[in-house]
């Protein structure tokens, strides 16, 4: 996505939400312009020179229609890819956007939603088989696929200097594929999204698939179990391949901090990307409400008001027998104890274990762990991870 087509979005948000998601949108970019560390303070200050005219001009035509900021952007788009290229940074804050109002985003058409894709290294790969022929050369029949957490996206796997997915199939010898998505969406539409997907890929890889290992952190693990649960009633004969799924910090019960609308406000404040999206946390896109109890399927939204409380808890919808499950919970006690979690998941939800009625999710044997004096990103890098993914992952 092209930093005209970036702001151009953003300005539609901001006449939608005035001067306010504008000094958002100005803050993200000023962050990006500086190239700030991913995590620590933000600079402070207003953007300067291009970027300064271009928030200014976006404050003084507030008023007039998507049309005509669209208009004005349009002309700066060749200066504004000079001022701020892609890279990390801007894909940081784009994924960020996407947790929060990803589903408005979508709703009004507007160019920053991100649409469901697989990548590798960073790069879109398109579902066809002679171009994946020369894409992944070497392809395996075997895969090691990523699902990233709220907010994130593919290339945040990689946390100071290690990546688990890469780590593994390297280790396995196995292709791995990271998936990109927008997640503000219901949770349930990005596993019926992430089924197809699958599907396609296993039609169009150029090996036959034989093998395929998933590795999900947070939110991912809701929607891949979303997208198990919506497989069958597909027609998709993906799930068989399964062969393993990791959960690292995935709220199979849901999450406190949503309950309280925090999650977004402790989100903002690992990263000066992000920490201009916390002001809009109030806004909580479908994504992040569906984090309140684990949803996972359509009935689980579908005729209620998502703000209100409801007496509703989501089934834990039993994964397929023959896929070897593993889950890994953090705490930030110095015990292994159930009474905190990672700062963001309790560990009896990173674990499935209820204690109101419902069947707590099935396990492979000895495949729940509970790592002491770990943080819900900690589960990205820690060498206990690690270990615990080279024990059960054969």
């Amino acid at each position: 996505m092209k930093t005209g087509q970036t702001l151009r979005g953003a300005a539609r948000l901001a006449c939608d939400a005035v001067d306010g998601v504008t000094d958002i949108v100005e803050d993200m970019y000023r962050n990006i312009a500086a190239v700030s560390p991913p995590i620590g303070e933000a600079p402070t200050g207003n953007a300067r020179g291009i970027a300064g005219f271009v928030h200014a001009t976006i404050r003084s035509i507030n008023g007039m229609t998507r049309e005509s900021v669209d208009s004005v952007l349009a002309r700066l788009a060749d200066s504004l890819d000079d001022v701020a290229p892609p890279g990390p940074g801007r894909e940081a804050v784009v994924s960020a956007l996407n947790g929060v109002v990803g589903d408005y985003l979508v709703d009004s058409a507007n160019p920053l939603a991100l649409a469901m894709q697989w990548r590798r290294h960073g790069l879109p790969l398109k579902m066809e088989r002679d171009e994946l022929k020369l894409l992944v050369p070497k392809a395996s029949r075997h895969l090691v696929i990523t699902v990233h957490g709220l907010c994130m996206n593919d290339r945040q796997w990689t946390r100071n200097g290690h990546n688990h997915g890469s780590y593994q199939a390297a280790r396995l010898g196995a292709t791995e594929l990271d998936l990109l998505y927008n997640t503000g969406r219901h949770t349930s539409l990005n596993g019926r999204d992430l089924s197809a997907q699958l599907d396609a890929l296993v039609q169009a890889w150029p090996v036959r698939v034989r093998s395929i290992r998933i590795l999900a952190h947070s939110m991912g693990g809701l929607v891949t179990r979303s997208a198990l649960a919506q497989a069958e009633a597909l027609g998709h004969g993906w799930p068989e391949r399964i062969r393993s799924i990791a959960f690292l910090g995935t709220p199979h019960l849901g999450a406190p901090l949503e309950r309280g609308g925090n999650w977004i406000d402790t989100l903002g404040r690992l990263s000066p990307y992000t920490a201009p999206i916390a002001r809009l946390g109030w806004l909580r896109s479908s994504g992040i409400t569906d984090l309140r109890h684990g949803s996972t399927l359509d009935e689980d939204w579908q005729g209620r008001n998502r703000f209100e409380r409801s007496d509703h808890r989501p089934s834990l919808t039993p994964l397929p027998s023959h896929i070897m499950a593993i889950a890994a919970a953090g705490t930030l006690g110095a015990q292994r104890t159930h009474l905190l979690g990672d700062g963001l998941v309790p560990v009896r939800s990173a674990l499935g274990q209820t204690d109101d009625g419902r069947p707590a999710m099935r396990w492979a044997e000895s495949g729940t762990r509970t790592f002491a004096r770990m943080s819900h990103w900690d589960l990205l890098d820690d060498p206990r991870i690690t270990s615990f993914l080279d024990t059960h992952w054969d």
